[in-house]
């Protein structure tokens, strides 16, 4: 069975915090985890200066006022603008996903938020097959991912890697390819068999047709007039010549609260808990609808709730390849480089998350599909790597990291517990453990150094102290958990 019970109680209400419920380090960082790729000890220093309200404030204000990326040079390439074309276009595919997740490392809740949609919108670069289309499927993805939902839908259905991906470019008045129109409805904006039937999605395709104004491989799509279907169609129980941007008019008029509560459910499950609360998402629905379909007043208001910081909220979720390695980097502060950045990109595919090719278009289904025999020793083969990457290179950030966190100590055990609660979202269960751990974080430094109080964080073993942590840390079961 792959359910976690979800025990979390609240409202949408604003978190307030309290004796029971304090504004503390635990809090800020399952916030930052969820909004971003994890927290620096420097940054968690700098979001407990600051309320919950305004720090979800602040990220999601920072995020509207991002600006988007200068375009790469070959962004409006067509295939006449290769010389090798097989070569040019994976070395960009490697460049511009390589970006990506550089971006990730240095920003946050945007990135994230692509990443999302990026599963929800889902193309596969693999089918389509050209980096210029990829670029432009991104850049839609970044400009909509907090916007007005119902402007998203509309855009991506006429994005060129979207009309490859589901035949839209296909789709004619002669030959109707109902591939988009289905997908539309059952993956986009309606979830499975949710208000529509094989008729509304075969008068929909006949909608959107005309699509088909490909005539550079790679270039862009345009709408070609004597290609469209002008009769008369039915789309639920409207009838009239309706066109391309009169379809998405009707279905969110006629089927708005479907769309409300199918989004907000996904945006739950995957920002809060893998098991959807029905009462909460129906009243993030209602705000996702009074806001004519606004993405931000609903996330302001999911991410300040006390439901959200509910303790049985914290640390439910197995984290993705991305969200393992990009962490890891984040919540030490550790410095990276090109190679490491491939290195990321070339082990979550191997874990199943290909950047810009979900599985299916139904997307990487998530959580503890995450987690196999297989993709286990993985993470812990990859994260090894880089571990040993920092010992050999920069050891010193490691000292850097445990200071981050306590300034001076002279007992082992309180630097083991500060580390592994900044690492892990609810600590560890028992004493043991942390007394198990302890002893890894020891490694062969004499008792009597500890007994007497001689050992500081100033001695030259800490780097190899705090690595052999880290190390058995990774390998525990909540270093899975986000």
């Amino acid at each position: 069975m792959n359910t976690t019970l979800n025990c979390a109680s609240g409202t949408l209400a604003a978190y307030v915090p309290s004796v029971e419920r304090p504004w503390d380090s635990r809090r800020a960082m399952h916030l930052l985890r969820r909004m971003a790729f994890n927290i620096s000890p420097q940054q968690l220093e700098q979001a407990l200066n600051s309320s919950p309200s305004n720090l979800v404030d602040s990220i999601i204000d920072q995020c509207l006022n991002q600006e988007l990326p200068a375009p790469p040079e070959w962004a409006s390439w067509t295939e006449n603008d290769y010389t090798d074309i097989n070569v040019q276009r994976e070395e960009q595919y490697k460049e511009w996903s390589c970006q990506w997740i550089t971006d990730m490392i240095k920003g946050g809740f945007k990135e994230k938020l692509e990443l999302f949609w990026s599963n929800h919108f889902v193309t596969k670069y693999e089918v389509y097959n050209c980096t210029p289309q990829m670029f432009h499927y991104h850049m839609v993805l970044k400009k909509h991912a907090l916007g007005n939902f119902k402007d998203f839908v509309e855009i991506m259905g006429k994005s060129p890697a979207m009309l490859v991906f589901l035949n839209g470019v296909q789709n004619t008045r002669i030959e109707p390819n109902e591939n988009f129109a289905r997908e539309l409805y059952e993956l986009f904006t309606l979830g499975r068999d949710n208000g529509y039937t094989q008729q509304d999605i075969e008068e929909t395709a006949r909608a959107l047709t005309g699509w088909v104004g490909y005539f550079a491989y790679c270039g862009p799509i345009g709408f070609v007039q004597e290609y469209h279907d002008t009769g008369e169609k039915t789309i639920f129980g409207r009838t009239g010549n309706w066109g391309y941007g009169q379809v998405y008019d009707i279905l969110f008029e006629e089927r708005g609260d479907q769309i409300a509560q199918y989004i907000c459910s996904k945006i739950y499950q995957h920002f809060v808990h893998p098991e959807v609360d029905e009462f909460i998402v129906s009243e993030m629905a209602k705000t996702f609808k009074d806001n004519n379909f606004e993405l931000a007043p609903v996330f302001r208001q999911l991410f300040k709730s006390e439901h959200f910081f509910d303790d049985f909220i914290i640390g439910t979720q197995v984290k993705s390849p991305i969200d393992t390695f990009i962490g890891f980097i984040r919540q030490g502060n550790f410095s990276y480089n090109e190679e490491l950045i491939t290195g990321v990109l070339f082990y979550s595919f191997l874990m199943g998350q290909h950047l810009f090719n979900p599985i299916d278009v139904a997307g990487w289904q998530g959580n503890r599909n995450w987690v196999n025999n297989n993709t286990i020793t993985l993470r812990w083969q990859a994260l090894e790597l880089y571990l040993y990457y920092i010992y050999e290179y920069t050891p010193e950030e490691y000292r850097q990291f445990i200071l981050g966190l306590i300034s001076e100590t002279t007992d082992p055990e309180e630097a083991t517990r500060v580390i592994i609660d900044h690492i892990l979202p609810n600590g560890l269960q028992h004493d043991e453990d942390y007394l198990r751990a302890t002893q890894v974080f020891k490694h062969e430094i004499p008792q009597n150094y500890f007994d007497n109080d001689l050992w500081n964080l100033s001695w030259d073993t800490i780097p190899a102290q705090v690595a052999l942590l880290l190390q058995h840390v990774i390998k525990l079961p909540e270093y899975q958990l986000q």
